[in-house]
């Protein structure tokens, strides 16, 4: 059995993201305690921000002329779509930034197309738990209703291009407790969050029939 993991928290020390991928991992490897577990951390260990382009330009060259940038960025791509082939299940943690994804955690993606056919249905019938946080609230009836531009994108990528067996792990007001003119909201935040490690413990208890 293999588990990958992948983070994308840019604050590693203090991320809501982390907490419940934590949660998930720990129950899925008490169930395998001999499953190998690969970890990638786009927080704290960037991809190139050229390597995307470097890669899908080396599409248009013949093979015998790109460049070792060129080359370097394809077998990138590559590495990084292997791991999500090779994997058995996946624990994706993606906190919301600036209303959508983060820049690096889009460059893994598009990394990984690159890597592959565009298409490809990398983690078909992998169980695979993506984790995401949100700083404010976006639900019906919230001011800011339809500003989270980051949850249907990774649900796109994740469930229909790489069809995973996909458990949305979602926990929003992750501020409150902590940020002035949010008070009222923190009982709403710790029901959110209790939910939050409910569901991160449920994807892990998972394994337990896998």
């Amino acid at each position: 059995m293999n588990l990958f993991r992948l983070d994308a928290s840019i604050t590693p020390g203090a991320s809501a993201s982390a907490e419940l991928a934590d949660i998930a991992e720990a129950e899925w490897t008490a169930a395998h305690p001999d499953a190998a577990v690969t970890r990638r951390h786009l927080g704290t260990d960037a991809l190139p921000a050229d390597a995307w382009t470097l890669a899908v330009t080396a599409g248009f060259v013949p093979e015998q002329e790109r460049t070792p940038a060129q080359l370097e960025a394809l077998a990138l791509g590559a590495s990084l779509a292997a791991e999500l082939r090779d994997a058995d299940a996946a624990i994706i943690a993606v906190p919301q930034y600036n209303y959508g994804v983060s820049q690096h955690f889009k460059t893994w993606v598009d990394l990984v197309i690159a890597g592959c056919s565009p298409t490809e249905p990398l983690l078909e019938n992998t169980p695979t738990a993506l984790v995401t946080t949100l700083g404010g609230g976006y639900g019906p009836g919230a001011p800011r209703e339809g500003w989270d531009h980051s949850t249907p994108y990774l649900e796109r990528v994740l469930g229909d291009i790489w069809q995973a067996d996909l458990t949305v792990i979602k926990r929003e007001l992750t501020l409150a407790a902590t940020t002035p003119g949010m008070e009222e909201l923190r009982g709403i935040a710790r029901e959110h969050h209790a939910a939050a490690v409910a569901g991160a413990r449920g994807f892990g208890a998972r394994a337990l029939a896998a």
